[in-house]
């Protein structure tokens, strides 16, 4: 016989219901990680077009880069707004809507003529996938509840797995079709996507779930603490964002070749991703600050590594660096919920990710000015010091997480 879930649901899907907590949450989980997948990977697969863009329009640097601003904005600039219609259209609804959206937006580009065209397309693709993080996130977070933080980590592993699928697939694409027929079949498996979204994501627990988490803990309503987290993920993504940017530079000035900078990148990647996964997880284990505390430490002493290493060395700790580089912002999103009012979990998971993603944008941009003026090494270093001040941070957000408060859910009837 069937179990009676143990958290309401939301109206978006009444005959799921049914479904036993655990297989909806482990659905829930792998649906969610599909969307997070496909949108990181359109995200990404912007970086393959480029040098075929450039040709096909004749575009200089500067518009080559506001190909990929374009996307990166409107999908940072809308996840709020996404997260108000979720509110009033179901975050079901809205997800496989976006992922609609999204895939339309990559077809109009495979039909664009010109670069406005080009640039409305991303504009719309980038629309439509501004509700993938804070909606899916959100689904997560409620079907696990306190247990959420190593799912969450799960889910953003599953960002990357995209990442490095769909623009290698779409390279393949690209050496047996023209680009245009490419973006189509992209298009496609983004609405086979919405398809199995549609027919197959369990109903998003409504904020009442969370009632179940002790009243004894960290206060669900803590601005000061969420603050708090919001500043450490702004710079743990701009430790990432500025090492990357001059990495190539580091092993070139050391004698690597383009294959070989090439493979130190996916190095670097790869580490990420499994620092993703196991960070999230040992999260839950450790908690969030004993975990950033240990990856902004070692990734500040493993940069500084970066500077000094020979080449051969340095490729040798290169993964143990990504794993560092990103585990940090798997505890980061598993903590989201915690310092945010149960009812406005997705809300919360918005401007957490515009933010991140904002610094994502700017922060290269501020490193490199820091490089004209004083070279990479010096830049390079700048980054690691930027991890070093991240752990007074997490000290502080620590004193926050213990602080005894009650936590809120959603008002009940009687109490709207």
């Amino acid at each position: 016989m069937s179990a009676k879930p143990a958290y309401p649901v939301s109206s978006d899907l009444p005959s799921v219901a049914t479904a036993e907590p655990a297989t909806h949450a482990r659905r829930t989980l792998a649906l969610a990680g599909l969307a997070h997948a496909l949108h990181d990977g359109y995200t990404d697969a912007i970086y393959v077009l480029l040098p075929v863009l450039r040709t096909e329009f004749g575009l200089d640097f500067v518009a080559l880069a506001l190909l990929r601003g374009i996307y990166a904005g409107t999908l940072a600039a809308f996840q709020l707004p996404a997260t108000k219609l979720s509110e009033r259209y179901g975050g079901r609804r809205l997800l496989i809507l976006g992922t609609l959206v999204a895939a339309g937006g990559y077809a109009m580009a495979g039909l664009a003529g010109g670069m406005l065209a080009l640039y409305g397309a991303l504009a719309v693709s980038g629309i439509g996938s501004s509700v993938q993080h804070p909606i899916a996130s959100g689904a997560v977070s409620r079907a696990y509840g306190e247990n959420a933080r190593g799912p969450l980590g799960t889910y953003n592993f599953a960002g990357d797995l995209g990442k490095a699928a769909i623009p290698a697939a779409l390279s393949f694409g690209l050496s047996l079709a023209p680009w245009r027929s490419s973006l189509w079949v992209m298009s496609v498996l983004g609405i086979a996507v919405a398809g199995v979204l549609a027919f197959s994501f369990p109903p998003i627990a409504s904020a009442q779930a969370r009632r179940s988490v002790s009243d004894a803990g960290p206060g669900n309503d803590d601005r000061g603490g969420f603050a708090l987290l919001f500043g450490i993920g702004m710079l743990d993504t701009s430790v990432r964002m500025g090492l990357l940017t001059f990495l190539p530079f580091l092993l070139q000035a050391k004698g690597a070749t383009q294959p070989v900078i090439g493979t130190a990148l996916a190095l670097v990647f790869l580490g990420g991703a499994a620092g993703k996964f196991a960070c999230g997880w040992l999260g839950q284990r450790w908690g969030v600050v004993g975990i950033t505390l240990i990856t902004e430490g070692a990734t500040a002493l493993l940069i500084a590594a970066t500077v000094v290493l020979p080449l051969v060395p340095l490729l040798i700790v290169l993964p143990l660096l990504g794993v560092m580089l990103n585990g940090t912002s798997s505890v980061l999103y598993g903590t989201v919920p915690d310092l945010s009012p149960a009812e406005r979990t997705e809300r919360a998971f918005a401007l957490f990710y515009t933010g991140v993603i904002g610094s994502g944008a700017l922060s290269p941009l501020l490193f490199g000015l820091l490089g004209d003026h004083a070279g990479p090494v010096v830049a390079t270093l700048a980054t690691a010091g930027t991890a070093v001040a991240i752990l007074p941070l997490a000290v502080a957000l620590g004193r926050k997480l213990a602080r005894p408060q009650q936590r809120i859910g959603a008002a009940s009837p009687d109490e709207a």
